[in-house]
This record gives C-alpha cells, structure tokens and sequence, in this order.
C-alpha cells in the first residue's frame, strides 16, 4: 500500500536530514574529493574523542574495493538502550538526529574532535547506505540506513547499497546478530557514499588520509591507526600502514622540522579558566542562555632551524585548524611580544639601532605546534578550519608568554646558549630584510635609461634576454683579464672575486651581507637572498663557477655552491647553476710535412697519460715540453674561449639537488661550525683517497 511506503514517522526522521542532502557544502564544504574526505574523518573523529577520554587505543580504516569504508574501534561503544526524550536508540539518535550525542553539556566528553554533533548524522544522510555494528552489553548489534532513514537491507545477494530496502514504519529496532565475552566493546561503522550527491570523479585519497592518521598519531600518544586499502590498483606501500608514536608534540615538530636544529625542541604547556554564555534546553524544552565556567588546555611544541621557512601547525581537541583561529593569533601575538622585549633587553650586545622585530623575522626557520584542548569550541563554519572561541586567543597568549619568559630567564647553561642563539638568528633575520629592503632598487636588471649601481668590478653583457644570459664568477682578476678576450659580451658577463670567499655555513646572515665578495654576488644576480629570494627576478639564465683545476680552485667553488645552496637555493633546484671544466694539460700533436698541428686538451693526468700511450702506440709526435696549466690566467683568450666558454665547444658540469636533506647534511658536516664530525669524516675517508689524485 502506498500509506505504508510515507509514514509520519519517516517524516519526523528526515525532516533534519533532508536539509543537510539539499545543502550538503554547508555541513562538508565540497561535493569533491575534499568533502568525501571531511565525512570519513567525522567517523574516524568519534574514535579519536573516545581514545582522548580514555577509552580504546586503536582505529581501524579500511578502504574497500567496493568504494565503501570502514572505521572499527575497540572504545565503549554507541550506546544502545533507549533514550527517554525520543524514545530512540542511542545509535539511532546518533546517526538521525542533528546536534545530538555525547559532545554537549559537557557530560561524556571534556574536550572533543566530532564537535558539532552532526557529523554521524551528516555522513548517514550522506550515504547511499550505513551499517553500523556495536558491541556492548555481551552481544553485537547491528542497524543499517538508507540515505539516513533507518531500515533492513536484504543481504542474501551480498552487500551493496543496492540491496533491496525495508524502512521501519512503527518503530525501529536494533538488530541482535551475535554473543560477544563480557567486557568486549567497541564500534564498526561502515558506509557507502551517495553517488547523487558526490561528483563522479570524488575519490579517497589514501595519502591524505596516512597524512592525518600520522598527524592523530602524534597528538594522541599511545593511539594506533591502522589504514587498510583493499581497492584494486593500490600500491603496497599503501596497502598497510600503521602510525603509533608515544613523544607527542615534541615529536611531531621534530618530524615536521624542515632543516637542522638551531634549538632544542621546547614544550610549553598551562591553562586557564574563562566564562562563556551558552544556549541550553531547560527541562520544560525551552532554549535559555546560562554561563558556563570552561577550562582551555594548551601545548605548545616549538623549535627554531638554520633555514628561513616557518611551518606552523594548529589543532583544536586534535582537529586541525588550518586556517588558524583565536588559539594561533594569542600564540603569535605572545611570541612577537616576548622576542620583541627579550631583543630590546639585549640591543647593546645584538647591535639592533632603531629597527623593530616584526613577525615574519621571528617565524623565519620555526617549526611550532599549538593545541588546545576545550569544551564545546566555536568553529567558523562546519568545516572546523578556524577556531573563533574569543577567550582562547588570551589563555594562549598568556601561556606562551609565562613559559617562553622563564626560558629566557633560565639560568640553565644550556637555556642560555639557546636563547642567544635564538636572538642573534631573528636579529639578523631583521637585518637581512632591512638589508634586502634598501637595495630593492638594485634587484633587477637595469635598462639603458636608468641608472645602476651594480658593483663597478661588474663586466655586464648586452642582451635584455634573462633565458640567454650568463654570469661568469671568476676568480682572480688574471683571469678576468683573459676572459674579457675570451667571452661573447652579448650575453656573457664576468665578475671577479678575490680569493676565497666567506664560509657563509659558519657565518651569521648579517656578517654574509657585511662580506663584501658574497654582497656582490647577490647584489648582481639580483633576485634577494634566503626567504626574499625571487627566482623570477634573476637577472642571468646561468650562473657558471669558473675556477682554476687545483685544489684552491675546488675550495672556492665548494664556498660559492654554500653560498647558494644557503642563501639562492632555487637556482641550484632550477638547474642554473653550473660549474665550468678548464682542462689541466694541453698536448700539441706534429703531423708530418704541410699538414697543421693539432691540439688536444685534456682535463686528467690519467686522461693526458692515456693520450700519450695512444700517440705513442700510433707512432705520433707531439711537443714537449707538454703546457701544464697552473691557472685560468695562463690560459690566451683563444684557448680560454674554445675550452671553457664558447658554447658550441665548452664543457659544463651542471650542480644538482636531488636530496635536499642530504645535501644539508653534507654542507654542514664539511662547512659547518662542528669540527669534530668533520675531522672523523676525514680519518674514516682516508683509506678511500687515492694520493695519486692529489694535485702536486
């Protein structure tokens, strides 16, 4: 009959849920990838509340082949008795009702992730099917909906959310399907997303999803997630994975620290109390406002690098905020204001003047993790991307700013050596951005019109054409002076450096931009240094280190790649940085009667050794003495040009950066401040180095 198909009760189920199908962007953000995503970490979030009250200590994901997923716990499990106002199950309450669970009032749970007591319920009405499987009171029950209506499927086929469907029409039912022992607990929900409401191509992003398992991971000690995909076609290394970590926030910003530490990893940690004005139900029904009395708990985990990129990160009851909030403005607000007092308190030492820190100078090589742990926060938006709760902005400011203070007044000798540290790096953060401030002007290639104020010792090429330009450092002004014969000026410049430059790994950021060869250097290329650098504003397409073949030569190019790899890395990730090949011996073979002589250059002894052997098994003859180039000056112009510069002839090695991190590592073992790891490398290599290489 077509009464029993539309009951009134089918109305008072999906009055609320209707509205959530109609404007699912208001509740999920997207219809795409991202908001399939937002859905199964709602699931996934009510396992995480429970492990945070103490309850259960793994999460099972599983990604199934037939597009459906599935999140196990082993917490308390979904209540399963019959709530008295509707006179519904727990579960039934959980995945029907908007803005009802355990999250409100403060009763089951102190601090959640699922805050807004929609999210079961969203995904549910979401779904094209939900099954969900409790086990409590010593048996599983089981209960399953269709696009948030609850009912029975029919199974005998297998499961699918196209499996005939009965809706309840008197009463619903939890569905008693087997004996579990005494004391086993915990919850399965699985679900398949509605095919009408998501987009075609929406897909779980199984990355993503490790990402945010990692990141749970870390603010959850203890906790273990285990991600299972079983879709055709997935690799295996994402087949399984499995995130457990006991070091908490210390340990995430130690995983998520891009370089090497300049301090040691500090925790801050405090509360604070605050009062808030709360709409609750009264027991006649009715909405009234009361003033609840809240506490916020706040970790912070921070530590600063020798590089210049800030990565910061900021969660609510574990959810993350990437959009900031109230939490992440009271922590920077107290940073700015702590380092600002501290470098003032210390200006006659750090030679400050008149400049003032400002935020970025401070954030520059941070790495810092903000939580805070709250009832019942105020989100802009469902999504949960910023936290707008007002009180929590000064909690934290006041947290950081106790905590940060008593490091700087620590009388720990160890405390004292960080902090310095610390101050002299922001400092001259400020420096190099007051320094990259006042030569702006000098940044970008100058046309004919204007003036420039570019090193005199510059010899500048022609062409406007960035692409087809090329800056020659070489060293030594001999050098120069053949290289100016020796190059095209339509597109090759020359600048001199004398002698070996500055160790810019052991050196301060202020003392490179003091240095007057590295200044240059930055100032012709002209596109800023560390975090200012604009690879768009390079005014060459390459940049070639020309040195002489000797020992001194490599030490001078080994200074000038430190240079860049500090402070210009993205020409050397760009591939714009090259090293040029001058040869060592230059071999003139005598060819017999009218015939001309031929020349041979060559770039090895053993390469020169192999030569002779060839000449002399081919009854050759060649000029002795053999010309042995001691440096790129002895070279004529004509010699220079065919071996080293002419494009059509020359030989490039091309400096690459395959491994970032590795490459660091080895900047800093071979130029850094640490000498002893630096003399072990040398006593372990020895037996490796053939003497024969040494140049004599």
């Amino acid at each position: 009959m077509p009464s029993s198909e539309y009951s009134a009760r089918h109305l008072s189920v999906l009055e609320g849920l209707d509205a959530v199908r109609k404007r699912p962007g208001m509740y999920i953000g997207s219809t795409d990838s991202r908001g399939l995503m937002h859905c199964l970490w709602e699931i996934i979030d009510n396992s995480v509340d429970e492990a945070l009250a103490g309850h259960g200590n793994s999460i099972g994901i599983v990604l199934h082949e037939d597009a459906s997923v599935e999140v196990r716990d082993h917490a308390r499990g979904i209540p399963v008795d019959i709530e008295p106002k509707t006179g519904l199950s727990g579960v039934e309450v959980v995945f029907t009702k908007l803005h009802a669970g355990g999250k409100f009032g403060s009763g089951s749970y102190a601090a959640s992730g699922g805050l807004h007591g929609v999210g079961a319920s969203v995904v549910n009405a979401l779904s094209a099917r939900l099954d969900v499987e409790v086990d409590r009171d010593g048996a599983t029950w089981a209960m399953s909906f269709r696009r948030g209506e609850p009912g029975r499927f029919d199974d005998s086929k297998g499961k699918s959310p196209l499996s005939p469907f009965t809706p309840f029409e008197d009463a619903s039912e939890l569905t008693k399907i087997a004996k579990v022992a005494k004391g086993v607990t915990g919850t399965r929900v699985r679900y398949w997303a509605d095919p009408q409401i998501f987009i075609k191509e929406a897909k779980f992003a199984v990355d993503e999803l490790a990402d945010r398992a990692r990141q749970t991971a870390f603010l959850v000690p203890g906790l273990r997630l285990l991600i299972e995909d079983k879709r055709a076609g997935s690799s295996p290394e994402a087949a399984k994975q499995e995130f457990h970590f006991d070091g908490g926030l210390a340990a995430f910003a130690d995983f998520l620290a891009p370089d090497a530490a300049l301090t040691s990893t500090w925790i801050l940690k405090g509360n604070g109390d605050y009062t808030e004005t709360v709409p609750v139900l009264d027991e006649s029904g009715n909405m009234v406002s009361r003033e609840v009395q809240r506490n916020a708990e706040v970790e912070v985990a921070l530590r600063w690098g020798t590089g210049y990129d800030a990565t910061q990160k900021s969660f609510v009851n574990i959810i993350a905020t990437p959009k900031g909030g109230t939490h992440l403005a009271g922590f920077e607000q107290a940073l700015t204001k702590v380092l600002r007092a501290q470098v003032d308190a210390n200006s006659r030492r750090l030679k400050v003047g008149n400049d003032k820190l400002e935020k970025d100078d401070i954030v520059a090589g941070l790495t810092a993790v903000v939580a805070v742990r709250i009832a019942e926060p105020q989100f802009e938006g469902q999504t949960k991307e910023i936290l707008g709760t007002p009180a929590v902005k000064n909690i934290v400011a006041n947290v950081v700013t106790k905590e940060l203070n008593a490091r700087f007044t620590s009388s720990k000798r160890d405390d004292k050596a960080q902090t310095s540290l610390l101050l002299d790096k922001v400092v001259a953060e400020m420096k190099a951005r007051v320094s990259a401030r006042t030569h702006k002007e000098t940044q970008r290639r100058k046309n004919a019109l204007e003036s420039s104020s570019l090193p005199t010792k510059l010899v500048d090429c022609r062409t406007q054409e960035t692409e087809v330009s090329e800056l020659f450092i070489v060293e030594g002004d001999s050098a120069l002076g053949t290289a100016k014969l020796a190059r095209n000026s339509e597109y090759q410049a020359l600048l001199p450096i004398r002698g070996k430059i500055l160790n810019v790994q052991k050196a301060s950021i202020s003392d490179m931009l003091s240095n007057a060869e590295c200044a240059s250097i930055i100032q012709v290329i002209g596109a800023g240094s560390g975090r200012s650098f604009d690879l768009a504003s390079a005014r060459y397409g390459k940049v070639i280190l020309m040195s002489d073949a000797d020992v001194d030569g490599a030490h001078i190019r080994t200074l000038l790649l430190t240079l860049f790899f500090r402070y210009m890395r993205p020409m050397i990730e760009n591939g714009q940085v090259y090293a040029a090949v001058p040869p060592l011996h230059r071999v003139v073979i005598v060819n017999p009667g009218s015939k001309q002589n031929e020349t041979v250059y060559t770039y090895s002894q053993a390469e020169l050794e192999s030569l002779l052997k060839k000449l002399k098994a081919a009854g050759k003859r060649y000029q002795e003495p053999i010309q042995r180039y001691k440096g790129l000056g002895e070279m004529d112009a004509d010699q220079l040009a065919e071996t080293t510069m002419d494009r059509s002839k020359r030989l490039l090695r091309r400096v690459r950066l395959e491994d970032g991190e590795m490459s660091d590592k080895v900047f800093e073992l071979l130029m850094g401040n640490e000498v002893a790891p630096r003399r072990d490398f040398i006593i372990d290599s020895a037996d490796e180095f053939d003497s024969a290489r040494i140049d004599a």
